[in-house]
């Protein structure tokens, strides 16, 4: 199978499209082919599309055949994580309650990629109800990182990171409520972007106006990403908070003159340790920036990153969601959703009130960074890759020291910006010691996802990682 054909970037493939040099039928057919073929080693997929896909590349080719108006994504496979409605198909959450669940209609997301040509081949896999940053459930089974079969993608969005990783399909759809999108996609060398709250809409059933998950593309380049963001982003009356989007900020540089941006470092959040690889790593990135003008300094250790007000919050919540569950299903759950939720019993109404209080204390401290620096930035995970079997209820272990839960240690960098609601974009910072990928993330204002874009694309041009594929053998390809 052609690696350089499923490597492609998705605008390098539409270009081809367009010039008539790639079939869409032959460019989805091998990508399906490559679905197909690495289930039994990465798991990455709950449904394959072929049909429906190989019909709709058909189609695609008859418009490119007539000369009809094609959007800038035609012809282009995107996979969709399993908590995304897409028509027709079922919206399984990982989890084995969910079997009856077939949406009749497209999220908006889905719309608007198809609307732009995008050719869906399948949902990926995700932990039961997206709960954990691990890949797991009783209904997939387990889905593993296709630079170590060994350890996990991440989590929840890790079908759609070990598939992006391994060249199946350019573009992933995933969701972020607590770093669902950004940790795998650092865990598997990705740019991932969970937008500001509301610039692509993101329907809750529960509380559209709680609602502190994020829809967002997961890719291998940074201008794969941002043409993900462009057709989806819009108001759309099934997510509130879109139709207040405001104005988007842009970048005023010129060529790659960073004089003038002031970065703000948090090489620590709630977290007790880090990594020295994962640090270097991250240091190598700024040290980019600031040979080219950007001034960095360190954000005072002593910020409140409210880690209890952001636990209790989402524990609470999944103890709300698996309390009618448990009578039916109690055996048919995972051991970790469970315990999660069981955690979260024990917080009241009154702790509930007071971590809401919490994180709008956060957003006006993060809010106040921002009066200082034009743009944040961190590691995007405290060590590399935590092993496919790992106990999400459990401690993780970094420089020999127990370090909590994977929200209080690996994963610390990324629940705070979705109590905060603004943009984080996570993109490949290096290698570590055990040759797995580690992430910077890069956190602006409300509505700046073209400034983190931008830095995005000048480190990718400045540190190139887009070329660096997984083992073939671990993609099932030989």
């Amino acid at each position: 199978m052609d690696d350089v054909l499923l490597f492609l970037s998705a605008g390098r493939a539409a270009r081809r499209i367009r010039d008539g040099e790639l079939t869409v039928v032959d460019y989805v057919t091998a990508v399906l082919d490559a679905a197909e073929a690495s289930q039994a080693t990465l798991n990455a997929f709950v449904t394959i599309c072929r049909d429906d896909a190989l019909s709709d590349a058909k189609g695609a080719d008859d418009a490119i055949t007539s000369g009809a108006k094609t959007g800038p994504l035609h012809g282009i496979p995107v996979s969709v994580k399993d908590m995304i409605p897409v028509a027709g198909l079922p919206n399984r959450n990982g989890s084995l309650t969910c079997e009856k669940d077939v949406p009749e209609h497209d999220a908006p997301s889905v719309r608007r990629l198809r609307a732009a040509g995008a050719i869906v081949i399948g949902k990926t896999t995700t932990p039961e109800f997206g709960h954990k940053g691990l890949t797991d459930s009783l209904l997939s089974g387990t889905t593993r990182n296709p630079w170590d079969l060994y350890r996990t993608p991440g989590g929840s969005s890790g079908g759609a990171a070990a598939a992006a990783a391994a060249g199946i399909g350019p573009l992933a759809l995933g969701t972020d409520g607590a770093g669902s999108i950004r940790g795998p996609s650092a865990t598997c060398g990705l740019v991932g972007l969970k937008p500001t709250h509301g610039m692509v809409p993101h329907p809750a059933r529960s509380d559209p106006f709680g609602n502190q998950s994020s829809t967002g593309p997961m890719t291998r380049t940074v201008a794969d990403a941002a043409a993900m963001l462009r057709v989806m982003a819009g108001p759309d009356t099934s997510d509130p908070w879109s139709m207040g989007r405001g104005r988007v900020r842009k970048p005023s540089f010129e060529g790659e003159n960073l004089a003038g941006l002031h970065i703000g470092y948090a090489e620590t959040m709630a977290n007790p340790e880090i990594a020295p690889d994962v640090a270097a790593n991250a240091r190598a990135c700024l040290d980019q920036f600031e040979m080219l003008g950007a001034r960095v300094e360190p954000i005072d250790d002593s910020f409140d990153w409210a880690e209890e007000a952001g636990r209790v919050l989402y524990q609470a919540a999944i103890h709300h969601a698996v309390a009618p569950l448990l009578p039916e299903w109690k055996d048919r759950l995972s051991p970790s959703y469970i315990a999660f939720a069981e955690w979260g019993a024990v917080w009241t109404a009154g702790d509930i009130l007071d971590a809401q209080a919490a994180r709008g204390d956060l957003y006006e401290r993060v809010q106040e960074l921002f009066g200082k620096f034009d743009v944040l930035m961190s590691p995007t995970t405290a060590c590399t890759a935590l092993s496919a079997d790992f106990d999400a209820a459990g401690d993780v272990v970094i420089n020999g020291k127990p370090c909590g839960i994977t929200r209080q240690s690996w994963t610390a960098y990324q629940y705070p910006f979705n109590l905060t609601g603004n943009p984080a974009l996570t993109v490949p910072s290096g290698f570590g010691d055990d040759g797995l990928p580690t992430g910077l993330q890069i956190v602006g204002p409300w509505w700046a996802e073209p400034l983190c874009l931008t830095l995005g694309y000048i480190l990718e041009a400045r540190r190139p990682w887009a070329d660096k594929r997984p083992p073939r053998d671990n993609r099932g390809l030989g």
